[in-house]
């Protein structure tokens, strides 16, 4: 592959990742139209800044862990560009900050729109971005990754887009954020199961690391539960019959990676899972928005 080719920064972006970013906005949107509130400038530009975002979190990753030691030859997941020297360090650090520049433009418009609180939620979302891998506390080093993915990929993206629609946030866009967070924080999780031998040798303190095999696996067994609570929830206190139907079907594609999680022996037999998740996480979101806009 050429240096600097399409393909090799589409590898740097990391498209199969991109999910996590996409669902919260979907849903938020979904739970906005469920409640009248739909507003189809506003959710293009929290979907344009969701995605730009995420690439920028992924570019940010690439190049931290590479300069942090924390990807090596020994590692077992999809290709890093730094690492594999498709692609100098200083180039990919250069197209994490244009990426989350690039940012500012949707943001400004959203806060032309909302106000100030999307001001501070921006400029956390940004910060985080960098911060996840980098900085002099990485949060992902330190065990505090599985939170970030919780909060600002379930409760933050789905109550930020239904703000900015309806300039409200209601108890239940954190319902449903909580669900697509858990999600969400269950893609992480497998992909720190699959490293957690090579993360612990380059001193990445993962909550994986932390928890061990059996911890990671019970973790991730726990939050499909709560992603599949969710929506059983919103029928029970809420009007979500339509929308709780859909979401579970997201849930029980979780059931072929689960099995994977917990039977695995070998690290590159999570490859497959981590994909599946992704798949869940897009299926949960686009599922759970299109039941909460029908009914």
């Amino acid at each position: 592959m050429a240096l600097g080719s399409l393909r090799v920064w589409t590898l740097a972006a990391r498209p199969k990742t991109l999910t996590a970013g996409l669902a919260p906005v979907l849903v938020g949107t979904g739970l906005a139209a469920h409640d009248g509130a739909f507003a189809a400038l506003p959710a293009l530009a929290a979907l344009l800044g969701a995605t730009l975002i995420q690439i920028g979190t992924n570019l940010a990753n690439d190049y931290y862990d590479f300069v942090r030691g924390g990807d090596t030859a020994e590692r077992v997941g999809p290709l890093r560009v730094t690492q594999a020297g498709l692609i100098p360090p200083h180039t990919v650090r250069n197209a994490m900050l244009l990426v989350l520049a690039l940012a500012f433009v949707p943001g400004a418009y959203l806060v032309a729109v909302a106000g100030w609180p999307i001001i501070l939620i921006g400029l956390v979302s940004l910060a985080c971005a960098v911060l996840y891998t980098g900085g002099p506390f990485p949060l992902a080093y330190h065990g505090l990754g599985d939170v970030f993915v919780f909060v600002f990929f379930g409760l933050v993206a789905v109550g930020g887009t239904y703000y900015v629609q309806a300039l409200a946030w209601p108890s239940d866009a954190l319902l449903a954020g909580a669900g697509l967070g858990a999600l969400s924080t269950a893609l992480l999780v497998v992909n720190n199961l699959r490293d957690i031998r090579t993360d612990a040798l380059a001193g990445k303190r993962t909550l994986a690391v932390r928890l061990g095999r059996g911890g990671t696996q019970a973790e991730y067994a726990l939050l499909l539960a709560l992603a599949a609570l969710v929506p059983v929830v919103g029928v029970a206190a809420l009007e979500w019959p339509v929308a709780a139907l859909a979401s579970l079907v997201g849930v029980a594609a979780s059931w072929a990676p689960l099995r994977a999680v917990f039977a695995h022996t070998d690290p590159r037999e999570l490859l497959p899972a981590l994909g599946a998740t992704a798949r869940a996480v897009a299926l949960y979101g686009a599922l759970l928005a299109l039941g909460l806009a029908w009914g």
